[in-house]
């Protein structure tokens, strides 16, 4: 079953100096995404547990933890003992993703588990019924504002294809160069949930954008 359509900024290229207020220009969204990147996992050196606690104490939004770092089966469980309530480590850095999907479970969260571009949903296609959230990267990971990657789109649509036949209610969620000029396609080819940076941080009325994104994703889902 597919999800309603889901807005969750990333605070990537947010203001951090001002971080609460720069949470209460996205309020209307559907939950706050968090990218961690450890500058091994991938080329960049953004934000740790310290930045994702300070961010759930200063939202009322679900915050959802994108673990781009290696070693994820060490570091993921305090992002939910920090009180993420999705937590998506990378299943290329994850050496036991099922037992971790369980510890997340056991913690309170919910259960994410991202691919990179390059990375076969066979990695991933017989843990899915332990997730609660499956993210296809529709950029390489590691910095904000890139290009939707276009060749993504069918393997959006054999995710959206696996959930069903599986007959799963996991989240698909696309994160990436996601803009009004790209979630609609996203939207038809079977993503429910959408992390848009720069298209929502750059624009003058963070708010506007974020009901804008999500009307033309509701509007494209099956």
């Amino acid at each position: 079953m597919s999800h309603p359509a889901s807005i969750t900024p990333s605070i990537l290229n947010c203001d951090v100096a001002h971080l609460a207020t720069e949470l209460e220009r996205i309020a209307n969204a559907d939950g706050v995404h968090v990218d961690v990147m450890d500058n091994h996992f991938v080329p960049n050196l953004s934000w740790g547990l310290p930045v994702a606690e300070a961010v759930v104490r200063s939202t009322r939004l679900p915050v959802d933890a994108h673990l781009m770092i290696e070693a994820a089966d060490r570091w993921a469980p305090a992002y939910a003992e920090a009180g993420c309530q999705v937590v998506t480590p990378h299943v290329e850095a994850t050496q036991a993703p099922v037992r971790l999907a369980r510890e997340l479970h056991r913690l309170g969260a919910q259960a994410g588990l991202a691919l990179r571009p390059a990375t076969p949903l066979e990695a991933v296609e017989s843990v899915l019924g332990e997730l609660d959230l499956l993210l296809v990267m529709t950029v390489e990971p590691g910095f904000g504002g890139q290009q939707f990657i276009e060749a993504m789109l069918p393997k959006i649509k054999r995710a959206r294809n696996l959930i069903s036949e599986q007959n799963l209610s996991v989240r698909l969620q696309v994160d990436g160069g996601v803009s009004r000029q790209t979630i609609e396609r996203a939207a038809e080819a079977g993503a429910d949930t959408f992390v848009a940076g720069s298209a929502v941080y750059r624009a003058d009325d963070a708010l506007a954008e974020v009901q804008a994104l999500r009307e033309l994703a509701s509007a494209h889902q099956h």
